[in-house]
């Protein structure tokens, strides 16, 4: 009642007045205001619900909280910690990692030049690429990723039924068509056959790019690459019942392009990749280059080529 009586009059005489005249905390008081009403709370879990909705469940408080304050909802952490808990929204749980690259022994290694350097201070400076399966009743989709570090946007990709080198030189060939970057830059990837093959780097040295690999066994060494597929399984793929290769590719491709243009990344500040590069033009004032359609881009040039011929 005395909170209430403050609440009433604060308009008319300060508040510290007034929680000294009725004899109670002034923090007490701020925590009685702060304190949501039962209607509120409604409203709140309804946004969480909406908000978890969007990311296909795959978001954990953490992330949630981000999106919700980003989205212009009045929130605190520790509240919609506990709205999810209470209410039972929960984010999904990776699982264990599972290695799908294996080494070729006669092909050549390239030294771990990267060094767990993951966070390069331009787009375009170090690459990082990897390959995973996902399976459906048709058979097992494989999925190769270039990852710019910078930012961690997915700037290549291919999809195929097999997890030959050309899975991989296609990722990194879509990749450089679309970003163009400059001789030096580095790719960084596991000892996987795929990329210690000779195919592999001759394709990389054609673009003028740098080998760099992981040591033997380490999967830390490629910490972004795992994390972007774990993500992927966690959010999409687990749980999930394909009955053709083509229905996985398109709810693959669905996922990459949220990815790279709306899940808030913990690495660069919650932001999406997308977000964060056009941060860094504003920053610097130099636009970069979007390839949030990349995958459609190296038919069309085979195309326009053919054409000519």
């Amino acid at each position: 009642m005395k909170y209430a009586y403050i609440q009433e009059h604060s308009a008319q005489w300060p508040v510290a007045v007034l929680c000294a005249l009725l004899d109670v905390s002034a923090s007490g008081y701020h925590d009685f205001v702060s304190r949501p009403e039962p209607h509120d709370e409604v409203r709140l879990v309804t946004q969480i619900r909406a908000e978890h909705a969007r990311s296909r469940g795959a978001y954990g408080w953490p992330r949630l909280w981000r999106a919700l304050r980003g989205s212009g909802v009045v929130i605190g952490k520790e509240r919609t910690r506990r709205l999810m808990q209470e209410h039972g929204i929960r984010g999904r749980q990776k699982r264990q990692y599972v290695r799908t690259t294996v080494r070729d022994q006669q092909d050549a290694v390239a030294e771990n030049v990267l060094n767990r350097g993951f966070m390069p201070a331009q787009i375009n400076q170090a690459w990082a690429g990897d390959i995973t399966y996902i399976a459906t009743a048709e058979g097992w989709l494989f999925l190769a990723v270039v990852l710019d570090l910078a930012s961690r946007k997915i700037v290549g990709y291919a999809l195929a039924d097999h997890m030959r080198s050309e899975l991989a030189i296609e990722a990194l060939t879509r990749a450089a068509w679309g970003r163009k970057p400059a001789a030096g830059f580095l790719f960084h990837s596991d000892q996987g056959s795929q990329y210690t093959s000779t195919r592999f780097r001759a394709a990389l040295q054609r673009l003028g790019g740098e080998a760099s690999m992981s040591r033997r066994g380490n999967c830390w060494d490629n910490a972004p690459s795992e994390s972007c597929f774990g993500s992927l399984k966690t959010e999409r793929v687990y749980g999930a019942k394909y009955a053709t290769i083509e229905h996985a590719k398109t709810d693959v491709l669905d996922w990459l392009r949220w990815y790279n243009s709306e899940r808030l990344h913990s690495t660069i500040g919650y932001r999406s990749p997308n977000a964060f590069e056009a941060k860094l033009s504003a920053e610097r004032a130099a636009p970069l280059p979007c390839n949030d359609e990349i995958i459609k881009q190296p038919k069309e040039q085979k195309q326009t080529r053919a054409s000519k011929a």
